[in-house]
């Protein structure tokens, strides 16, 4: 990519966070307010619905890259797929902020969006297996492929629940994206990136504790959905499809944090659908940890994970999954030291 292409993108990328930050200043004026209940992090009525600045960046620059620049698209009809999902996940998403909708509506909504996406032909058709090789998927490539779609949209989801933690996640790990894909030539995936980073560039100032407005489920579960749908379209980066690993490295401290409240909830039998407060994030918050803190430390989580996404790109193909292994060792000592706040606090894991 020459120095004036990189410009012209940068410059693109500006405008997407203003128009972004339009958005979000029109929605904390048509307030879709988060009433603070016993779960909540805030104590005051709060706009919600900011997510939709992202999503009308992220929108906006695809379209006027679908007119403009044919290097962008996977093929028409994978980019109309992925256009329509990512604009029911939304649209159901601000429904959802507006009136509270029903679980099983939402994950309905999802599945429905996934599946427009495998349809397009997203999906993952090989894995490569430690001391097997490739091997290829089959008829489990398309259920794998959903079972991901679905796990990091609602993982995303999961985890908005305080000030600038995810925003700022986010807008780090796509800004990592869009420079790994650039330099792998994926054109699609590095736009991709860049117009989500550029959306939570906007919508990330109004998020900073104390948030002016929150980003909502139509940010949450569209980023999620999107970045779930990059990670598939990485994974052509090479023949192996080993770089579908990219994406989830970079959302892992994320993707840790959602796994084990759910699989810790299961194991000491509460009900892992019903609404809690106990995420590590929230536990280390309720501990005293300041909000901007716990934010910070997931910021640093990011930052932490995107420089092995790069190392990973360096790595032999052998040796690539092994790179989960240093992020895999943060999280721990993140656990260890939020069990520790808590047992200090005398708080409860319960509820």
């Amino acid at each position: 990519m020459t120095l004036g292409a990189l410009s012209q993108h940068l410059l693109f990328a500006l405008a997407l966070a203003l128009l972004s930050a339009g958005a979000v200043r029109a929605m904390i004026r048509w307030p879709i307010l988060d009433i603070p209940n016993g779960r909540s992090a805030h104590s005051v009525a709060t706009p919600r619905g900011g997510g939709v600045g992202v999503v009308a960046a992220f929108l906006v620059g695809l379209l006027v890259l679908y007119r403009v620049a044919d290097f962008a698209r996977l093929e028409e009809r994978q980019f109309l797929g992925v256009i329509l999902a990512a604009l029911a996940i939304a649209g159901v998403a601000l429904v959802d902020d507006m009136r509270n909708l029903s679980a099983r509506l939402r994950l309905l909504a999802q599945l429905a969006a996934a599946l427009v996406a495998v349809g397009t032909g997203l999906t993952l058709s090989r894995l490569a297996l430690p001391y097997i090789g490739v091997t290829e998927l089959g008829w489990v490539g398309p259920a794998l492929t959903i079972f991901w779609i679905l796990g990091c949209t609602n993982a995303v989801n999961f985890m908005d629940g305080l000030d600038g933690l995810v925003g700022g996640t986010l807008l780090i790990a796509c800004a990592a994206l869009a420079a790994i894909a650039g330099a792998e030539g994926g054109r699609f995936v590095y736009l991709s990136a860049l117009m989500l980073a550029a959306g939570f560039a906007g919508f990330l100032p109004f998020n900073l504790a104390p948030a002016r407005i929150f980003m909502g489920d139509v940010g949450s579960q569209f980023a999620g959905f999107m970045l779930a749908v990059l990670a598939v379209a990485a994974s052509r980066f090479d023949a192996s499809q080993l770089s579908f690993l990219i994406v989830p490295l970079l959302l892992f401290g994320l993707l840790f944090d959602a796994a084990f409240t759910l699989l810790r909830r299961g194991w000491i039998g509460d009900k892992v659908g019903a609404p809690h407060r106990t995420h590590l994030y929230q536990m280390a918050q309720r501990s005293g940890m300041p909000t901007l803190a716990v934010a910070a430390t997931h910021w640093g989580f990011a930052l932490f994970q995107a420089a092995l996404a790069v190392l990973f790109l360096q790595l032999r193909p052998g040796l690539k999954p092994l790179v989960v292994l240093p992020a895999l060792a943060v999280q721990l000592l993140w656990l260890a030291y939020v069990a520790m706040r808590v047992r200090r606090a005398g708080l409860s894991w319960r509820g």
